[in-house]
Formats: structure tokens, sequence, C-alpha cells
């Protein structure tokens, strides 16, 4: 068996994700987009409650975990989701990154359905800053088209989230 070279592999690598990005780019080019109507932004907030499990991890690298996370929505938002986190902490206390998926299924504002959630979060130092977007296209049942972003504020131990989002209307 050839053994290829790392800097061969690293090539190869970096050539299919760029044939991929290019790929994306020039679809996303040609096609016509469908006429967008007017979306008004609205908000959902409340509580919720979370456990997070460590998963099996096989990694030997105490810096790097993998979690499940379990979570339980109330207010304007009354469902559950479901979702990993992948970690990573430094050896500078208060600095740490974390992504995550989650799946969240339930009822928003009396419409049904499932949407997902994409979590980017880095704290330097102490300092957080946290990303979570709805992916695009994932939503299902009445929330087809759901677009927005979640913030979440942590008070005496407490989780509340805000949704920002917008949704077409019920047909």
């Amino acid at each position: 068996m050839r053994m290829v070279p790392r800097a061969h592999t690293m090539v190869a690598m970096v050539s299919v994700c760029l044939t991929f990005v290019v790929s994306a780019s020039s679809q996303s080019q040609s096609a016509t987009p469908p006429p967008k109507e007017a979306l008004a932004t609205m908000h959902a907030t409340g509580p919720f409650d979370v456990k997070v499990i460590p998963a099996d991890d096989k990694s030997d690298d105490p810096l790097l975990g993998r979690m499940m996370l379990d979570k339980h929505y109330h207010g304007d938002l009354e469902a559950t989701a479901k979702g990993e986190m992948l970690t990573a902490s430094t050896a500078v206390k208060g600095s740490a990154a974390y992504v995550a998926i989650e799946k969240v299924t339930g009822i928003l504002k009396g419409r049904s359905g499932s949407f997902v959630l994409q979590h980017s979060g880095i704290m330097t130092q102490g300092a957080p800053q946290l990303n979570i977007t709805v992916v695009p296209d994932s939503g299902t049942g009445q929330w087809v088209g759901i677009a927005g972003k979640m913030t979440i504020d942590i008070t005496d131990g407490k989780h509340f989230y805000d949704l920002e989002y917008t949704l077409p209307a019920v047909q």
C-alpha cells in the first residue's frame, strides 16, 4: 500500500472544499430565487430548561468534549429540543469555544412544526460571544420558511430565550 504524503492529502482536501464552495456559489447565482413576500419580524420569549449530558467521548484530549442536549422551551415557544455540542477549552481560564446543532419541535405561537438551530460560541478570558441562527430551510410543518436568530440570557441560574424570527403567513 502506497502512503500519500500529508502535504498531498491536505492539498487534495483543500481542492475538494474549494470545489464544493465554487459549485455551491455558482448554483446559488444561477438559480432565480422565488419572489419574497414582506415579512414582519416577530419575537418569541420565555424560559427554558436544559440538561447537558456528557456523550461517550473516545478522545483522550481533556480539552475537547462532546455533549448531548435535552431542552424544554416554555412561553411563546412550547417545544422540546435534542442536540449535540462539541466543546474546546484552553489552558487560559475563561477561554473556550463550542458549536452545537439542535432540532426544536413543538408549537410557536399556535403554529406547530420543527426547525434546526446552529450555535457558535466563543469565550475570551470570560467575555462571551454567542451566535444562534435558524438553519435556512430547516422549518417543517407550519414553520416552513422560518428564519431568524436566538439570544440566551442566564439570570440567577435560570435560562431565558428570545427568538427573533420571520415566518410566512399561514396559507
